[in-house]
């Protein structure tokens, strides 16, 4: 390919179903990576990628691919030319299995293999031997990609990829688009109705109206701008309207939040056909109708605000207010009555007027479907759609000070990932009928704060009266202290995994480090490599010393200190030097020998204490773990330097130790040199030692020193002069 010539190129391209012009003058160009084509049902999207691969014969016009025309041949010619196409609705064969439908596309001598494709999706790989009948939506979904990028297109082109998927789902395929974007083997071409996803994978969309590109545009603008959303495609925050009717029950006295009347965007006055002409601009502005009332704020707000202990921070007391609006108001007034600014954010789903600062609304709007995601009418969905909505709005919040919630189950569960998604350091207090018992599902690798409720948050009483308002002032006394805290000491912050079988290595490390380095060491037991990402995520780590990857044998082989699929993630997004090591990448911890799996009986075990059980990994559990760790890596923009200690990966794994075994280590080195691309900043590095030999911990420290340059201590050279 000449350089300049784009990867795909459609000029004045018409498309006839008989007499119905589906595609009038279409115009298109994909320079490289990723563009995402947007527009309501029958625009022409399908239409489009029906013409690219050759399944719909052109009228008029020209395709081209990487500047060769492509235009009436055949499926299978476009195909072999370097087109991967991945249809609406899957297409899947329902008696083949998913092993069998990536061995019948599969290549020899590409770079995407199905192995590789079952290390992307590990949920192929676990059903792999059922056929495509019994897959779910979303397991078609990622079989129907896997199928097309064995191909190795040159081009993808996809058809409404997320389309009937549920959120985790939907999820896993745009981080999936992205990372092609960010490898840049491969340009996409993708067609979709959510725009939320269509504006996060690309940087640029097309928006197509009655069969033309109407216009291409920055995909940053399209999702900030929801009226323009509703004004193209009639979509956005105005989908669901709460403005009170003439007939609304009055509420409690309020203030306007702000003044000036709102317009409201009813999308095209007649709905748009492929045969209709574009409606211009100034017809839909004149289509809008115009809200005066405006979003209120409870009576309070009308007051003077006492000055903020917060450094212009804001409280957020956040819940359902149609059934806990009493609880919540009452922690509200506590925490204004402490001097502090508060807002409250309504996470109801009835659809009822309300009086937050933040009414549902507003919320829902940051749904990637719009308040149409959360509104949905089902009471199951929309409590998903607005947790999801709910997240998404909180990140983009940039005042927080503090929050602060209560509900039983499902309020917890509501505003959970919410606040998780905050920092550690920013207050974060629940008061929760779940608070006692397995919490990890809401509070996982952060530091939210959950307080017992004792009675149900349910009314106020002379229980919750009194716990309510221990919350109210606990958060308050945080908010306040955190503000007036002095800085902390000015030492880059360095992150280090550890277990109790590569304390040795580390601690070595840690000491050499300490006098410039503020260390902090996280135990590898699945919430400690949480945690520790988390702190990447917030920014509040400089460095990384991931030298205990064990988290990974427990979750391919079903440990109780298992990390998750998001394992690495933060350090792919936060594209700093990453220094690892598989440190305990021999063992898989269990609880009692009585909780170990029956399957797994005839295993090698080692009692590492009467309540934790530890189980040699085999050669098959090494090489894929070798090969997930492998393809983390490879999506590493920042400097990559990771040890395989040939003398062992932990102090078991020594000779005359029970878990010597160097056929196992073999296994799991070569499947990480297979997999990894090591180039020159991204390197896999052998070292003829145990991880917890001086001469590891010492390479280690050259390595770390090569990418995170800083002075010593004045007190540290004078020591060693």
């Amino acid at each position: 390919m000449a350089e300049g010539t784009p990867i795909l190129e459609v000029r004045d391209l018409n498309v006839y179903y008989g007499h119905s012009h589906a595609l009038q003058g279409v115009n298109l160009r994909i320079g490289g990576g990723i563009l995402s084509v947007v527009g309501r049902n029958g625009m022409g999207k399908t239409t489009l990628c029906k013409a690219i691969m050759g399944l719909v014969p052109v009228r008029a016009g020209s395709i081209a691919l990487a500047g060769q025309a492509i235009a009436g041949r055949t499926p299978a010619e476009i195909a072999r030319m370097g087109v991967g196409y991945v249809p609406q609705g899957r297409r899947l064969w329902r008696s083949l299995t998913v092993d069998e439908h990536l061995q019948l596309v599969a290549t020899k001598g590409g770079a995407w293999t199905p192995e590789r494709i079952y290390s992307v999706f590990p949920r192929l790989a676990e059903r792999r031997s059922n056929g495509g009948g019994q897959l779910s939506g979303g397991e078609q979904q990622m079989l129907a990609i896997g199928r097309a990028l064995l191909l190795n297109p040159r081009l993808l082109v996809m058809d409404e990829p997320t389309e009937g998927l549920a959120p985790v789902i939907v999820n896993q395929v745009a981080e999936m688009l992205v990372r092609l974007g960010e490898e840049g083997d491969i340009d996409v071409l993708v067609i979709e109705q959510n725009i939320g996803v269509a504006c996060s994978v690309a940087d640029r969309v097309a928006i197509m109206i009655n069969g033309k590109v109407d216009r291409v545009m920055e995909a940053s603008v399209l999702a900030a701008d929801r009226d323009l959303q509703q004004a193209l495609l009639g979509v956005g925050r105005h989908a669901h309207d709460e403005t009170p009717g003439p007939d609304a029950p009055r509420r409690e006295a309020a203030t306007p939040a702000e003044s000036g009347p709102v317009r409201i965007y009813l999308s095209n006055p007649k709905l748009p056909t492929r045969w209709s002409v574009n409606v211009p601009v100034h017809v839909i502005e004149r289509a809008a109708r115009t809200v005066t009332t405006p979003a209120e704020t409870p009576a309070t707000a009308g007051r003077p605000m006492a000055p903020a202990a917060t450094r212009g921070g804001t409280v957020y007391v956040c819940g359902t207010l149609d059934t806990k609006g009493a609880e919540l108001r009452y922690m509200r007034d506590i925490v204004k009555a402490a001097g502090l600014r508060v807002a409250m954010v309504d996470l109801s789903t009835s659809g009822k007027p309300s009086g937050a600062d933040t009414p549902p609304n507003v919320v829902a709007g940051h749904h990637p479907r719009g308040a149409a995601g959360v509104f949905t009418g089902d009471r199951g969905s929309a409590v998903a759609g607005m947790t999801l909505a709910f997240e998404r709005w909180m990140q983009a919040q940039t005042d927080v000070a503090g929050l602060l919630a209560a509900g039983g189950s499902g309020g917890t569960a509501l505003v959970a990932p919410a606040f998780r998604s905050l920092p550690v350091g920013v207050p974060k207090l629940v008061v929760s009928t779940v608070a006692s018992g397995n919490t990890a599902q809401y509070v996982g690798a952060s530091d939210i704060t959950l307080m017992p409720s004792v009675a149900d948050v349910q009314g106020l009483n002379t229980i919750t009266r009194q716990v309510l308002a221990n919350a109210a002032n606990a958060v308050a006394g945080m908010v306040k202290a955190r503000a007036s805290a002095a800085p902390a000491a000015d030492r880059p912050t360095v992150g280090l995994t550890m277990f109790g079988v590569t304390t040795t290595c580390v601690q070595a490390v840690v000491k050499e480090l300490e006098a410039d380095y503020d260390c902090l060491v996280f135990h590898a037991t699945g919430t400690g490599g949480r945690a520790m990402e988390k702190l990447v995520a917030s920014g509040m780590l400089g460095a990384v010393l991931d030298l205990t990857t064990t988290e990974i044998c427990d979750m391919v082989a079903g440990g109780v200190f298992a990390a998750d699929e998001t394992r690495f993630d933060a350090m792919i997004a936060s594209g700093q030097p990453y220094i690892g090591a598989c440190g305990a990448l021999d063992m898989v911890n269990f609880n009692a020998p009585e909780t170990v799996p029956e399957r797994y009986r005839d295993r090698l075990f080692y009692e590492h204490n009467p309540q934790i059980t530890l189980m040699r990994t085999t050669p098959a559990e090494n090489a894929e773990m070798g090969r997930f760790i492998g393809e983390k890596l490879n999506r590493m923009n920042g400097p990559v330097r990771f040890y395989l200690p040939e003398g062992g990966v932990s102090a078991l794994d020594a000779p005359g130790q029970p878990f010597w075994d160097p056929a196992a280590d073999r296994a799991l080195f070569a499947a990480l040199e297979e997999t990894v691309r090591q180039t020159a900043s991204r390197k896999l590095v052998r070292v003829p030692h145990n991880i917890n030999d001086p001469a590891f911990a010492a390479e280690i420290l050259r390595s770390f020193r090569s990418l995170h340059s800083r002075p010593q201590s004045p007190s540290k050279l004078s020591r060693r002069a």
